[in-house]
């Protein structure tokens, strides 16, 4: 792996990973950007060139070499890198001799009872190799299904990784998902193995979860064998399963001797699913090497490299995940680039009896984490209980914010940022970098992030990321700046999906991506036409804005789910501008609005809050509520109604339900709407559906 010159020392000079990059292009090719803007062109109209150069600079490896870079052009279907052979593993587990030599440990995992687990980097390569030889024993083959059903500990990585090393298919559900959720996912996949936890402790509680194994085995006639991981110490282990701990216990001369098998390039690597709302959840299938290239590019965004490198200050990765979450994959892609994964097995938030937000925070500090990753829901959480960042602990160390899930609001980048400044201890901290991204489970990747180069802004993003042909399109299909448009990627992407599992003829995943956008459509980003034989354009389904409101500018904000978006009077409007709004007001804890728009007559637009304990809805309240959304949005904005609920439903990732509330208030039933297996709190429904039905049987009247 190439990185800089610079002399080892205790606080060597940083050179951002992005920097170190264009470097290397410009003395091994002769390419030199003047900005990023002319980086990012270059990387999505001279695909081959970019990519191959990702290979060359992170000196993957294949034992055989590739006839073409992308042998086929099209959406689907592109052909990436044939002829090589890759492993992930393989991958993560090069780094072994030189990180282990700086003394630095590949994982290290806390749970709430404050148990810590370091692996060394020999001693993950050892377990893995112990579980790989033990998964061949009983019969798994390249291609077969394994089946997680694992929280987010250091055993979930070393599963996966044996998994990977011997060309099975892996796939995880996190142990927060109910019964029918989990069997939504697998019985689509008939998993050959099933590795299970006996149970987790979550929010200060202890959750034994052997019913559900016992279950997801009655149901899943295609299991040959079950592996029992004793996560939780006050509950038995799981009955008729081989030990977690004593398979990975077996150290000789095979497992020392064990090495990854080398596999084509778009070899299977996992199944993950969509959020499944409606419908059975979309199992979608990713490869070795297209996962592994756009690991490698994510990586010069991240400006996470080498540990062990003379540039690096031996850097201790967080991305705060569950295992059911995509987030899950970019923090174990840690290890692809000798990152120690630094990961906390539990709630954020303290327990339920005792709410903490500083507990996240407390957790890195003691780990000495460099870049904290978190969803935006959890930053919002902290500046909304007042936490205060000084009496956390030294967090020193800690240089970069990551935040994805959803739009993260201005203010609290502007809140995060403050208290970085107050206890910065390094100029870095100053202005602490916000690396705010937007992709998805649909591609394992990011269309939207940052670089450690660029200007921020709070509330927006920073970029479009190298080699993610993004645009904004209009209504016409043509690309707009300074104005929200439909997410599209115009060009292939290696880590795009090979298929979903069992979809004959493609028939969902062309529905998924590419029906809005046929054949023929659009144009190229280095112009001219993109022709029919260029297939179809990925539709993400996100409204964007590239640029500013002028179109000045690399920012990018993401306004939610265009299909989620408010149109009133012809002003269409992203639903996370309207939460930025109403969520500033300290009474209100959460909120959701749905714009109930009827053929041929007016939209009915109600806003739903969570407030404060002890804070009531009154009218000086709404009058608050919309005076805001008519200051910070526009009058047309302001709510049909305010109403006061519970909760806010959500799904297991920590999405709002927008659309199956929507659906629901237009009149469709709830079991057509939402998955309750699903949803994070299935119990927030009935207030909705009890006001669906209050609002029908009004109108009948």
């Amino acid at each position: 792996m190439n990185t800089s010159a610079t002399t080892p020392s205790h606080n060597p000079p940083y050179v951002p990973q992005i920097r170190l990059y264009q470097d290397w292009l410009r003395e091994r090719h002769g390419l030199q950007f003047d900005d990023y803007a002319a980086l990012w062109r270059w990387s999505v109209s001279d695909l081959d060139a970019f990519w191959q150069s990702i290979w060359d600079y992170f000196e993957l490896c294949s034992p055989t070499p590739h006839r073409a870079v992308l042998a086929r052009n099209v959406m689907p279907g592109a052909e990436w890198f044939p002829g090589a052979q890759v492993n992930y593993a393989q991958q993560a587990l090069r780094h072994v001799d030189a990180a282990h030599a700086a003394g630095l440990a590949a994982i290290i995992c806390e749970n709430e009872h404050g148990d810590v687990t370091e692996l060394s980097w020999p001693e993950l390569r050892r377990q893995v190799a112990a579980l790989a030889l033990h998964l061949r024993k009983q019969g798994v083959e390249p291609g077969d299904r394994v089946a997680a059903y694992l929280p987010n500990i250091a055993q979930a990585a070393v599963a996966f990784l044996a998994v990977a090393s011997i060309g099975a298919v892996w796939s995880v559900c996190a142990p927060d998902m109910g019964t029918g959720a989990v069997l939504d996912r697998f019985r689509q996949i008939e998993p050959k193995v099933l590795i299970a936890v006996n149970g987790v402790t979550w929010a200060g509680r202890d959750i034994v979860r052997a019913d559900v194994v016992r279950e997801l085995r009655s149901q899943l006639p295609s299991l040959r064998h079950v592996i029992g991981v004793h996560n939780l110490a006050q509950a038995p282990a799981l009955e008729d399963a081989a030990d977690f701990g004593a398979i990975c216990a077996r150290d000789d001369d095979q497992t020392r001797g064990f090495a990854p098998a080398w596999l084509p390039f778009d070899h299977p690597l996992w199944i993950v699913y969509s959020s499944g709302t409606t419908g059975l959840p979309k199992p979608i299938v990713h490869s070795h090497g297209g996962i592994l290239l756009e690991a490698m590019a994510g990586g010069l965004h991240t400006d996470l490299g080498c540990s062990y490198a003379p540039n690096s200050w031996g850097e201790r990765f967080c991305w705060y995940s569950s295992t059911g979450w995509i987030m899950w994959n970019m923090q174990v892609a840690g290890l692809l680039t000798g990152t120690t994964c630094v990961i906390l097995d539990g709630s954020p938030a303290g327990s339920r009896d005792a709410p903490d937000w500083h507990t996240l925070w407390r957790f890195a500090a003691r780990h000495g984490v460099t870049f904290l990753g978190s969803g935006a829901a959890v930053y919002a959480g902290c500046m909304k209980a007042g936490v205060d960042l000084s009496g956390c602990g030294d967090l020193s160390r800690l240089r970069a914010l990551g935040t994805t899930g959803s739009p993260l609001p201005a203010q609290v980048q502007q809140w995060g940022t403050e208290q970085f400044r107050a206890i910065a201890a390094t100029p870095a901290q100053q202005d602490i970098w916000w690396f705010n991204i937007s992709g998805g489970t649909d591609f394992a990747g990011g269309f939207i992030g940052g670089t450690r180069e660029l200007p921020q802004s709070a509330g927006m993003m920073q970029c479009r990321m190298l080699g993610a042909a993004v645009e904004a399109w209009n209504d016409a299909g043509e690309p707009v700046v300074g104005e929200v448009g439909e997410l599209v990627c115009t060009q292939p992407i290696p880590s795009m999906p090979l298929s979903f599992w069992n979809d004959p003829g493609n028939a969902r995943y062309l529905a998924s991506y590419f029906e809005m956008y046929p054949p023929g459509h659009g144009r190229r980003p280095g112009g001219g036409d993109l022709g029919a034989e260029a297939g179809s354009v990925w539709r993400h389904g996100d409204w964007l804005r590239i640029g500013d409101e002028s179109g000045e500018g690399e920012w990018c904000v993401i306004y939610g789910r265009s299909d989620a978006t408010i149109n009133r009077h012809g002003l269409r409007m992203g639903t996370s501008e309207i939460y930025s709004a109403v969520e500033t007001l300290p009474e209100v804890l959460d909120s959701m609005v749905v714009d109930l728009e009827f053929l041929g007559r007016e939209s009915f637009m109600p806003l739903f809050v969570v407030l404060r304990p002890g804070v009531a809805l009154d009218d000086a309240l709404k009058n608050r509520l919309s005076d805001a959304i008519r200051a910070s949005l526009s009058p047309r904005f302001v709510p049909d109604a305010i109403e006061q609920v519970p909760e806010i439903p959500r799904t297991l990732s920590g999405k709002k339900q927008e659309l199956p509330i929507k659906k629901l208030l237009l009149g469709q039933p709830l079991e057509k709407v939402v998955n309750k297996e699903a949803m994070a709190n299935p119990g927030s429904l009935q207030w909705y559906v009890d006001y669906a039905a209050g609002r029908a049987a009004q109108a009948g009247a």
